[in-house]
């Protein structure tokens, strides 16, 4: 390995952990994403793919949930990852989340299903570092792991709104959820900031859930809905998007769970909300 690259690297590890020690005292401070709306100056981003998984943030030794959980890996699947924190998803191809998440939240992780695992890691959680920067340095390290269960998203740049919504057709056509922006000069700062932008064909959010509605018809005995409230303090009613399963044993008070949604209605709630996920903890 060149002398160069060396000490780039040990610098980017330093940089790193200091900043992991002060992330994991509470739970991982990571960005997330706007929505993307036309008129965004897109030469400045890069795009990928919106990935169906399970976000998660490697400290170096083991994941952690967006709310500050463990995720309990076994110890075969990170051999050979770095040192470095890493910011990521857990994913096995799309239209996989309700399995994925199901098997990273168990607390005796099952060999077999961790095996249709990967990493694929989107960002180098090091501060004051542009994206661009910080995607090269990421590029790097993936590069020199030797692990089967590490993977780089690949990014790429956008030329027009038309380009965009042409990929996001195609993909979603194949499976896919949507696609991902990342501003190039964008720094790793924890919260919503346009500096990460999700394009999506119908729009999503969260709410949190404080009750539950009965169910009628076919639906007696079960949950007909879930009310919930918005971070704005509104709140509705939850109907659609649930399996029988989800019924049975609906998400219980206090969980915040993620919709879909067309817009929003005239009185300004959200259109045609559609259950979609319970949010990772």
């Amino acid at each position: 390995m060149p002398l160069i690259f060396r000490c780039c690297a040990r610098a980017v590890l330093l940089a790193a952990l200091l900043f992991s020690s002060v992330l994991l005292a509470s739970p991982p401070a990571i960005p997330l994403a706007n929505v993307y709306r036309e008129g965004v100056a897109l030469e400045d981003y890069w795009v990928s793919e919106k990935l169906d998984g399970v976000r998660a943030y490697w400290d170096g030794t083991q994941f952690w949930s967006r709310g500050g959980h463990v995720y309990p890996a076994p110890d075969w699947f990170t051999v050979g990852f770095p040192e470095h924190p890493l910011d990521g998803e857990l994913w096995s191809g799309r239209e996989q989340f309700a399995e994925i998440s199901a098997t990273v939240r168990k607390r005796q992780p099952v060999d077999s299903e961790w095996q249709q695992l990967r990493f694929h890691v989107f960002d180098l959680p090091v501060p004051d570092t542009p994206f661009e920067r910080r995607y090269q340095q990421l590029q790097a390290l993936v590069a020199a792991t030797d692990s089967p269960y590490l993977a780089l998203v690949h990014q790429h740049p956008i030329s027009s709104h038309a380009v965009l919504m042409q990929q996001l057709d195609e993909i979603v056509a194949d499976g896919a959820e949507g696609l991902m922006l990342k501003r190039k000069s964008g720094l790793y700062v924890a919260g919503r900031s346009d500096d990460l932008l999700k394009v999506k064909v119908l729009d999503d959010a969260e709410a949190v859930v404080v009750g539950h509605v009965p169910g009628k018809g076919r639906l007696e005995g079960m949950m007909g809905a879930l009310e919930v409230e918005l971070p704005s303090g509104r709140r509705f009613r939850l109907g659609t998007g649930f399996s029988d399963a989800d019924r049975i044993a609906p998400p219980p008070a206090g969980t915040t769970v993620t919709f879909r949604y067309q817009g929003y209605t005239s009185t300004g709630l959200p259109r045609f909300a559609s259950f979609l996920r319970v949010r990772e903890e």
